[in-house]
């Protein structure tokens, strides 16, 4: 990143969190969804790679900065080597813890330039430790852990919402979360369970007016625009499988 990069993010705890969310979402789309773009770039036998994230929420697999010091804090140099040498799912469970380290780096680096004091940094902290970290979506332990109270004072595990989600879809469904046209009092009931429900590919949480699909193999959620499905689309899949359990299914060349 150069200087002009840095002097677009603006001098607050939310500025930083906003940056720190797009780049973590870039970063998650590589280790899910696009994992065989990535997968393809990360080739052992070139040079040092490392992966980046971009506040757009983009990705990219390149050759750190020449600059020395550089601009900001690199990520993890060399990722591409380690790929063939070990199982493919632990290698992306490598890169996300890897991935994470950098984020926090990166966001903790803004808040010292800009001369973040205690309860700024509290601030920018407690927002980063509300969405679950790299290693626990790619992974799936998102889902397994329970998560902090929500704003309605409710505690519920991610594990318990998403398998009450598929028990309350009708028999012949759109693969969506149910929505607020079934039974009100069991519609509220439903929607607080949902609000735990992360996205498999992005992490970010279920909302109702979106459209989900749930992959009939490992039982995640995902947003339909994370997994390029539409509801057209999926009413038209009898059995959905979702990025990841396709290129388990798929053998490396």
């Amino acid at each position: 990143m150069d200087e002009d990069e840095v002097a677009r993010v603006s001098r607050t705890p939310e500025e930083v969190f906003r940056d720190f969310r797009g780049r973590r979402a870039g970063m998650i789309k590589a280790l899910t969804t696009d994992v065989d773009k990535f997968y393809q770039q990360c080739d052992p036998e070139k040079e040092n790679l490392c992966l980046y994230g971009f506040p757009n929420e983009t990705w990219e697999v390149n050759l750190p900065a020449e600059e020395v010091p550089p601009e900001l804090p690199e990520p993890a140099l060399g990722i591409n080597f380690a790929r063939d040498g070990m199982a493919e799912n632990d290698w992306l469970a490598l890169v996300a813890v890897h991935s994470d380290a950098w984020l926090l780096a990166v966001a903790f680096y803004f808040g010292a330039r800009f001369g973040f004091d205690k309860e700024s940094r509290r601030r920018l902290h407690n927002m980063i430790n509300n969405l679950p970290t790299i290693y626990e979506v790619v992974t799936g332990t998102a889902k397994q852990q329970p998560r902090e109270k929500n704003p309605n004072g409710t505690s519920k595990s991610n594990k318990s919402s998403s398998k009450k989600s598929r028990q309350a879809e009708p028999q012949k469904s759109s693969k969506m979360p149910p929505s607020k046209e079934e039974d009100g009092s069991r519609v509220e009931e439903d929607e607080e369970e949902h609000e735990n429900t992360l996205c498999g590919a992005c992490g970010d949480n279920y909302a109702n007016d979106e459209f989900w699909i749930c992959c009939d193999m490992c039982e995640k959620w995902f947003h339909g625009k994370c997994v390029k499905i539409t509801p057209a689309r999926a009413e038209h899949i009898k059995q959905y499988k979702c990025p990841s359990c396709s290129n388990n299914k798929r053998a490396r060349a």
